[in-house]
């Protein structure tokens, strides 16, 4: 049986799930995002569901899913930057998404929608194959847990984005797809528990670091645990938000830990490090393709004024004055994630000098995004610099850590956790810390790393008020609406009147 799907509406949207040519190649990232399995599920070998599973992995860094459209509706919306680039270029509406204006014909939003949702297809096509597979029992459930894991970060991410959404679980047939039971939104609350139910499934059964069948970027029980402490973190369950994390920090899960230097984090030594929890794997493979699509380029500097140099890419994200100013004095993290333009010039770590203000187009750009450039990198194309994209370090578990336990009473132990990050920061050491400060460590410690619009909602829940007045302090105005993004209307369209848009959106 040839397991190869045509053009099937998943997810309320019309995308392409024809699963084309896993190579030969042993390279990682040679697997190409779709793969075509010519064999039946239950005769799957076990080097042929390896690349399976991998080439749902390769989804990461295909298309839109984290990449300029993902900047915009991260960084770019939330107070930690600006539009950045200049007034004339609103590529893709990013303007709108700067002003919390956006409404439900943004571009960008259906790009991510169907991204994700691919993701979701793409997971839920290998689970399929491996569910019905005779691998031995516990490889074949240590592969369905790292997909259960890929649709569970899928999930999150798209229910912190719209809220509820349609929830799809199966491989679904192309009559199904038009029915009601997969263009309806299912709850918030329905989203989160199957997202809690694949990270279950995970933590039990894929492997622990260094054991059998991982290796770098596959999920382990420490990013099972990571992860699903992040989720109890969103749903207030603040003791299973503690036990998670505190497996992670009491080294039950592996041997993690902060790198001595900060600003090693981004670099290209700093990738996969003992500070990863998981990270999205890119590189140079065969075809060039290997990277996020424009995700360094769409940040980088960008010539402006006088220009008189070959700039770095298009200068979009740029991080904003409340974010420079969130920081104390002394603290080494901001030189490590703005890059501030000098009036005579600025070198960055890797030698390249932007010139003078005068020449560039914005005041700051995001360091944590910089990657270095040079011919050989990705075959000399710009547009695919592999750049890791980091979504779960040790310092982030820490923070979990620190908040679920004081929530719990033990004000001591988020000391311990926040003085931990101190060091490398150039700051001492605390002795008591209320919630708000916690909240601050998370922003200067995770500032521009794509969380910070989803923490100020999921804060707002815990102290009303608060996201609108830091939108306010940016010089935005935040409504209740904004707490979710607006529904596509794209896919409101192809859903025949059974998806509904978010309140307060036309």
């Amino acid at each position: 049986m040839n397991l190869i799907l045509n053009y099937k509406k998943i997810g309320c949207c019309l995308i392409v799930l024809i699963f084309t040519g896993i190579t030969s190649c042993d390279n990682y990232l040679d697997v190409k995002p779709q793969g075509q399995i010519d064999q039946e599920a239950s005769a799957l070998d076990p080097a042929t569901a390896q690349k399976l599973v991998i080439g749902v992995y390769n989804t990461m860094w295909e298309g839109n899913m984290h990449g300029f459209s993902y900047v915009g509706m991260t960084n770019i919306a939330s107070d930690d930057a600006d539009k950045g680039s200049n007034s004339g270029d609103d590529m893709p509406n990013s303007g709108a998404l700067d002003n919390l204006t956006m409404d439900a014909s943004v571009n960008t939003l259906n790009s991510i929608w169907s991204t994700f949702y691919l993701g979701v297809a793409r997971a839920n096509q290998a689970l399929s194959t491996l569910e019905g597979s005779t691998l031995d029992e516990t490889l074949k459930n240590q592969l369905i847990g790292e997909m259960r894991f890929l649709r569970a970060y899928f999930y999150f991410d798209l229910v912190r984005f719209f809220g509820g959404v349609p929830k799809i679980d199966r491989v679904i047939t192309p009559q199904e797809s038009n029915s009601a039971a997969f263009q309806t939104k299912a709850s918030v609350d329905d989203i989160y528990a199957f997202i809690i139910s694949d990270l279950e499934f995970a933590l039990a059964n894929v492997a622990a670091k260094g054991q059998a069948n991982t290796g770098v970027g596959r999920a382990n029980k420490a990013a099972a645990a990571g992860m699903l402490a992040k989720v109890m973190l969103y749903r207030q369950n603040w003791q299973r938000a503690f036990s998670l994390s505190d497996s992670i920090v009491t080294q039950k899960l592996g041997t993690y830990g902060l790198l001595d230097d900060y600003f090693q984090i981004w670099r290209e030594t700093g990738a996969n490090s003992i500070e990863s929890i998981f990270e999205v794997q890119t590189g140079e493979n065969s075809a060039c393709e290997a990277a996020i699509a424009n995700y360094a380029e769409c940040q980088a500097p960008r010539a402006g004024g006088k220009f008189g140099w070959a700039d770095l890419g298009w200068g979009f994200g740029t991080p904003s004055q409340s974010l420079s100013d969130e920081y104390e004095d002394g603290d080494r993290r901001e030189a490590a994630t703005i890059i501030t333009i000098q009036p005579n010039g600025t070198f960055l770590w890797d030698g390249f000098r932007i010139p003078g203000r005068d020449s560039v187009e914005n005041a700051r750009y995001n360091y944590k995004s910089y990657h270095s450039q040079s011919a050989e990198a990705n075959c000399g194309n710009r547009g695919r610099l592999p750049k890791n994209l980091r979504i779960l370090r040790y310092a982030e578990i820490l923070l979990i850590h620190a908040e679920a336990a004081l929530a719990l009473g033990s004000g001591g132990t988020a000391a311990t956790d926040i003085s931990a990050l101190h060091p490398r920061a150039g700051l001492g050491p605390v002795t008591s810390v209320t919630r708000e400060y916690i909240w601050h460590e998370r922003r200067v410690e995770l500032a521009m790393e794509h969380d910070r619009f989803f923490d100020l909602i999921r804060q707002d829940a815990l102290a009303p008020g608060r996201a609108a007045a830091a939108f306010t302090a940016h010089g935005k105005t935040f409504n209740q609406r904004n707490k979710v993004f607006p529904i596509p209307q794209r896919q409101i369209d192809l859903g025949a009147g059974n998806l509904k848009q978010n309140d307060g959106y036309n």
